[in-house]
């Protein structure tokens, strides 16, 4: 029911209703990223859920340089705490983030914490991919799961064992971009496409005039801004025109959920379908036959099998003319009075016949 009416509001949507998209929305700019950081701290104040130090011995050297660099002599200690683990901690560094800007971060245990529920990280620097530290991260833990046990039994929802602290980055060093500087930017589509890439360098073009915006080929468009002004003013411009998308065609399973999803300009050519199934079933149910008393018999097992076949209600076959629209595609489908797995069937073996006009993903 669930995928009749997916199909169904996406059928009603109607052919001709593209809308125009902001550029901003369709590309991603040359040069404008984020950075990946990555940090290995310690989480403290755990309710004993923290790390078997003899299961993760990194748990306790991590701790002991911890209290080392504090001031607090450690050598030749026997400690056993339960309330820390050892994490790891990312993060992406947006682009254009200044010194003293605050960023969210990841953590995730790596030893054998049991959950990171009221934990506090302590101080843990950020390295970028150059190992060059470019935020220090610190806070308390909010986690997502729940986890709860017993001495003979435990139950956990969602995952205790990660969880994020919002802005729990402070940003220490800027990425070197001069983004101001730049004479040429390039842009490059999500979905890369000729026919939109060439409606951006037409739509860029009218807008700023001829010769600002070049395709290069269907996942990208240079811009030439030497003449423009400042780089990022007129990027500013650029970014909020709107561009009508070239969509392929194409039709997307999801074989977990049943879930289906096809584009607009899905095409079936002319083609008959079937529908139906058989059910066979065996049951075995032996029968255990004792023999009469003082009669020196043996007991046996003697077999009762049961086998039958039931064939469900046939759907008759269904006709789909030849360059049916995805309106008729639902209606033949529904018509058909499938389940929905049934009907993932039928769409991959219309696609094996050759008949479905688009692309087929399977998930």
């Amino acid at each position: 029911m669930l995928i009749r009416l997916l199909l169904l509001m996406i059928c009603l949507a109607g052919p001709g209703l593209a809308e125009e998209i902001r550029i901003k929305d369709l590309v991603r700019f040359d040069g404008v990223r984020g950075n990946d950081l990555l940090g290995y701290g310690l989480v403290v104040g755990l309710n004993g859920t923290g790390d078997g130090l003899r299961n993760a011995p990194f748990t306790e050297d991590i701790m002991s340089n911890l209290l080392e660099r504090l001031g607090v002599n450690v050598t030749g200690e026997q400690y056993r705490p339960k309330n820390v683990a050892a994490v790891f901690v990312t993060a992406t560094l947006p682009p254009f983030a200044r010194a003293g800007a605050q960023i969210d971060v990841t953590v995730s245990a790596m030893g054998d914490a049991k959950s990171l529920l009221g934990g506090t990280l302590v101080m843990t620097p950020l390295n970028g991919a150059d190992g060059q530290i470019y935020a220090v991260a610190q806070g308390t833990i909010i986690a997502g799961g729940v986890s709860a046990e017993g001495q003979a039994a435990r139950v956990v929802q969602g995952v205790p064992t990660a969880g994020t602290i919002p802005e729990g980055a402070r940003v220490e060093r800027e990425v070197d971009f001069e983004f101001a500087r730049l004479d040429r930017v390039r842009l490059a589509l999500r979905s890369p496409d000729f026919t939109t890439a060439g409606r951006i360098e037409d739509r860029i073009n009218r807008e700023l005039g001829r010769g600002v915006a070049t395709m290069l080929d269907a996942g990208t468009v240079a811009l030439d801004l030497g003449r423009l002004g400042p780089p990022a003013r007129v990027m500013g411009r650029i970014e909020n025109l709107e561009v009508e998308p070239e969509t392929v065609a194409r039709v997307v399973v999801d074989q977990r959920s049943g879930t289906i999803v096809m584009g607009e300009d899905v095409r079936i050519s002319r083609v008959a379908v079937a529908q139906g199934g058989l059910t066979l079933r065996v049951e075995e149910q032996p029968m255990v036959v004792q023999p009469n008393p003082f009669s020196r018999g043996e007991t046996v097992v003697v077999p009762r099998t049961t086998a039958s076949i039931q064939q469900r209600p046939g759907t008759g076959l269904a006709e789909i003319p030849a360059e049916t629209s995805l309106s008729r595609v639902v209606a033949g489908l529904n018509a058909l009075g499938v389940a929905p797995n049934d009907m993932i069937d039928i769409l991959k073996s219309i696609h094996a016949a050759g008949a479905l006009h688009a692309e087929f993903i399977v998930r």
